[in-house]
């Protein structure tokens, strides 16, 4: 009996296929995938650079999963949250842009909890594994691009002061490692 699974298509397979496609198929293609989903829409204006906006879409997810509408009983998402800093990174691979989300995310999620009460250990985990990714990539950047992240960053180690879990002890505890001339 023969099976009904076919071989799994790959990455590799799909170069080859490309490579085969003429100008128009492939414009035809890249127009296809950019109406498909909001996600190829953001994922197209960053690589391509196209709007003023580009961090917009990717911020917006944040926001949305890190900060959800309680009163309409939405919940944290933070694995969504973390694909949306993932895909702006495939997309375009700048610093800059990724310490902008990094330090966004946890901004947000700070914000929420600051607001809405205690969370849980995951959450607290979450965030303070992003806190800490946002500092070392803040401090990839140029020494002059540095200083407005490096407050941001200060801002959610202060306003996390009544905040349990070991959340506020490792922000200070990263931040003061970071940026020991802040002291």
């Amino acid at each position: 009996m023969a099976s009904l699974k076919s071989k799994r298509q790959t990455s590799p397979d799909l170069k080859p296929a490309i490579a085969t496609m003429g100008k128009r198929q492939l414009i035809s293609l890249v127009s296809d995938l950019y109406w498909l989903s909001q996600e190829n829409q953001a994922f197209l204006h960053a690589r391509l650079r196209l709007g003023d906006n580009i961090l917009g879409p990717y911020k917006n997810a944040i926001e949305v999963c890190m900060y959800p509408d309680v009163y309409k009983n939405k919940p944290v998402q933070i694995s969504k949250a973390k694909k949306a800093i993932s895909n702006y990174s495939k997309a375009v691979g700048d610093p800059r842009g990724e310490a902008e989300l990094m330090t966004f995310f946890v901004e947000c999620g700070n914000s929420f909890t600051v607001e809405f009460g205690d969370i849980d250990e995951t959450f607290y985990d979450a965030l303070n594994r992003m806190y800490r990714r946002a500092i070392d990539r803040v401090l990839t950047l140029p020494k002059e691009e540095r200083g407005e992240f490096q407050s941001r960053l200060k801002a959610i180690m202060t306003s996390s002061s009544n905040i349990g879990w070991g959340y506020h002890d490792a922000l200070c505890d990263d931040y003061r490692e970071a940026f020991p001339e802040d002291e």
